[in-house]
């Protein structure tokens, strides 16, 4: 190897082999390693830090050499609530950088630091979770008698229509707002046993709260479970049914925005002096106010108002506190468009009122897992002091399927959609996921939402095509990336309908392989200690290839992706820059196949399109 891919052996993550201790106080100190070939050009190398803004370097010093790694190791006191650092590294080829974004020439701005987070109080159950995303209405119809009737009500210029279970649904736009298959709560609480056999053990919810749409991000009534979903009593049963096999739940909630015939709207337009007139923004009442998007239905909450802050998070009875508590006693929060909350023009309330909601949320259970929606770069808001994670649509999903499908992006105006014909490169998704780990504390990476759809999006099955060598791949990535898991119902079992489709419940028709792997992985998510909690090392990329490590003490595990459409031939994968020793074994999860590491490389046979996943064994 050449001095400059010897330093490319050099790597530090967050994780419990170069950080430790994992749980951090003010004015403590923290042991910093750094890992690196022995044969790695390094002459010597400094710990850069910036405690209150004036630099500081640490001299390191290299432990534990071995014939497959040599260690570099220094203490550092953790004197600020976001601690950041990086190394400085003297070589036989020069004097280089290292922080979140890996080896640099320049000399670095401090955004991209690794950073250490003091006094943060992590949800720590959930890097051992894996989620199932339900869209209520869509999954399983469990009383026929709470269903919405047709004719029940007008919305928005239609009427609200009863469908029959797996119907198609309308192609009219905003008729397919208000057409209702009947599912609910009891039909969740009926299919339990199947979910826990699948293996995920934490679920979340689209709103459940009072609405008159189907998706309920409309919502009138954030008191109340919507009776046609079947009421509290419903989720109070599902609460208890889910003990009983150890689930997490997760609601989901609209503070951005509430429906227009919110009984607090309806009183604004009534009366301007209303009490609630202040909950929103007219500019001239009362046809001209401020709403989500330029949608009139969705009026916008306007958070200058010290009473709607009450109501929502800071006051005893604040809805926020009420579904954390008993009876429901709910495990997580979803924030519904999180990057728009609180923000309105001049008024850039976002990171106020982020901070007052996980006050309130961490006062009623420490241990409750916030997390906001965000389609794009939420890093500002994951500092430790506002969410635990968001929806890792831009640091995990998009690369995966810009990856796999193609380049594109969406917005809510003209243009609506933009997309390139030309594949997208590996580098670039490596680079980007490099690029949003970078941005945020590890602990953090570790509790981002990872997601191959939703209700949202396209399915997955989509986006490959129904390749099923593609469609494995992207669900071993997800499963096996940094962060936590989040299945969308239905993909288990190849569900290639549209998003908000109705769970398909003849099993006979059902993808039995694919419900298996998911199974298989699902399985090594939970029981891998490189999985839960170890670090993330890019040891291939090439031009329809990569690999990577999560390694941690006591587990090693390696996944090689391949997209194709060319058979990779049984060229070895290259392992001593992961510290990986020769005579090492490995054994491949899914097909049981051996290999021990000879001269830095784990043999590998052709690769066709698809995914092998190594354990050390």
């Amino acid at each position: 190897m050449t001095p400059t891919n010897l330093l490319q052996s050099i790597h530090h993550d967050g994780s419990a082999r170069y950080v430790g201790p994992q749980t951090l106080r003010l004015g403590e100190s923290v042991t910093i390693r750094l890992r690196a070939h022995p044969h790695a050009p390094l002459e010597r190398v400094l710990l850069r830090a910036c405690p209150d803004g004036e630099q500081l370097f640490v001299e390191m010093q290299g432990r534990a050499e071995s014939a497959v790694c040599r260690w570099w190791e220094a203490q550092l006191k953790v004197t600020m609530p976001v601690m950041g650092y990086r190394f400085l590294l003297f070589t036989t080829d020069g004097v280089w950088w290292y922080n979140g974004s890996g080896l640099q020439r320049h000399v670095p701005t401090d955004r991209e630091d690794f950073k250490l987070l003091a006094d943060y109080q992590s949800p720590t159950w959930v890097r051992e979770s894996v989620f199932y995303q339900i869209f209520p209405d869509r999954f399983a119809d469990g009383d026929p008698a709470n269903n919405v009737r047709d004719g029940e009500w007008n919305f928005g210029g239609r009427t609200a229509r009863a469908r029959r279970w797996g119907e198609p649904q309308s192609n009219v736009p905003h008729a397919d707002m208000v057409e209702f298959f009947g599912g609910d709560l009891p039909g969740v609480e009926q299919h339990l046993d199947e979910l826990s056999d699948l293996g995920v053990n934490a679920l979340y919810f689209t709103p459940i709260f009072t609405a008159y749409s189907n998706h309920r991000y409309d919502v009138v009534d954030y008191e109340n479970v919507d009776p046609h979903l079947g009421g509290a009593a419903a989720l109070i049963s599902l609460r208890r049914a889910t003990r009983e096999r150890n689930l997490r739940i997760m609601l989901d909630i609209v503070p951005n925005h509430c429906g227009v015939r919110h009984p607090w709207f309806q009183a604004a337009l009534r009366d301007p002096l209303a009490p609630t007139a202040e909950f929103f923004t007219f500019q001239s009442h009362p046809d001209q106010y401020e709403s989500w998007l330029g949608v009139k239905s969705l009026p916008k909450l306007n958070y200058r108002s010290a009473a709607l802050r009450q109501v929502m998070y800071e006051g005893a009875d604040a809805i926020f506190r009420k579904w954390l508590r008993e009876p429901y006693a709910i495990d997580a929060w979803r924030i519904d468009v999180a990057n728009m909350l609180a923000r309105q023009g001049a008024d850039q309330l976002d990171l106020e009122i982020g901070q007052g909601i996980r006050r309130a949320v961490k006062a009623e259970n420490p241990q409750a897992y916030l997390l906001g929606e965000n389609f794009f770069d939420g890093s500002a808001q994951l500092q430790g002091d506002i969410w635990d994670a968001v929806m890792n649509y831009a640091g995990f999903a998009h690369p995966v399927w810009y990856w796999l499908g193609g380049f594109f992006v969406r917005q809510h105006s003209e243009p609506y959609f933009v997309a390139s014909e030309a594949p997208w490169s590996t580098a670039a998704l490596i680079e980007t996921w490099q690029a949003y780990r970078a941005a945020v504390p590890w602990v953090i990476a570790q509790q981002q939402f990872n997601l191959l759809g939703t209700h949202d999006t396209a399915r997955i099955a989509n986006v490959t095509h129904s390749d099923p060598r593609l469609t494995r791949l992207a669900v071993a990535l997800l499963l096996t990336y940094v962060g936590v898991p989040c299945i969308y119902y239905g993909d288990e079992i190849g569900l290639s309908d549209d998003a908000r489709a109705c769970m398909n419940w003849d099993r006979s028709t059902w993808d039995q392989g694919l419900r298996a792997f998911y199974q298989k992985l699902i399985d090594l998510r939970k029981s891998s200690p490189a999985l839960i909690d170890g670090g993330f090392q890019v040891l291939l990329i090439e031009e329809n290839t990569f690999a990577y490590l999560r390694d941690s003490d006591r587990d090693q595990i390696i996944v090689i992706a391949q997209r194709g459409p060319h058979t990779r031939s049984a060229v070895p994968l290259p392992v001593a820059q992961g510290a990986i020793p020769d005579g090492a074994e490995f054994v491949e999860v899914i097909s049981g196949a051996r290999a021990i590491v000879a001269n830095g490389h784990l043999p590998l046979p052709d690769l066709s399109a698809g995914v092998m996943v190594w354990r050390s064994v």
